[in-house]
C-alpha cells in the first residue's frame, strides 16, 4: 500500500476521513455546516425531500483529499455518491483518485481502518499480480 491511501465515511452529518499506511493511520472528522438534520420532507408538504447539495461541506472533504492517490468512498446512504457527483464536476483529479463507493453502515473508525487496509492489500495485489487479476474478470 503506498502512504496515501485514505478512506472516507460519510453521511449528511459528517465525514470521517482515515489517511494510513499499513503501519500507521492519522483520522479526522469533517462535521457539515447544514442546519437540515432531516432528510426527507413529511407527506403534504412541497419539495424532493432532500437537502440541496452541501458544497461547503464537500469542499472541507475535498481539500483533506487532495494529497491522495487511492481514495475508497463509503457511507450508508447516498451521500457518498453525492460527494462522487460533486467531486467530479468540480475536482477532476480527486475524482480520477476514487477507486470505489462502497455502501456501508455506521463502523466504528477501527473497523472502517480494517476494512480499508484488507480493501487496499486485495486491489493492489490485483494491480500488480496480472494472473489474479485474471481471475477476478
Amino acid at each position: 500500500m503506498s502512504p496515501h491511501h485514505v478512506v472516507v465515511w460519510l453521511d449528511h452529518v459528517e465525514a470521517h476521513i482515515i489517511h494510513f499506511t499499513v503501519d500507521t493511520s492519522q483520522e479526522e472528522i469533517v462535521k457539515t455546516h447544514s442546519k437540515h438534520s432531516h432528510l426527507h420532507v413529511k407527506a403534504g408538504n412541497l419539495g424532493s425531500g432532500r437537502v440541496p447539495e452541501n458544497a461547503d461541506y464537500f469542499e472541507e472533504i475535498v481539500k483533506a483529499l487532495h494529497d491522495s492517490i487511492e481514495i475508497l468512498l463509503m457511507g450508508p446512504g447516498s451521500e457518498k455518491d453525492e460527494l462522487m457527483k460533486y467531486v467530479a464536476k468540480h475536482h477532476k483529479q480527486v475524482a480520477d483518485n476514487i477507486v470505489a463507493t462502497l455502501k456501508n453502515d455506521h463502523p466504528t473508525d477501527p473497523q472502517l481502518l480494517a476494512f480499508a487496509r484488507k480493501y487496499f492489500v486485495k486491489l493492489d495485489r490485483l494491480n500488480t499480480d496480472p494472473v489474479a487479476a485474471l481471475r477476478h474478470v
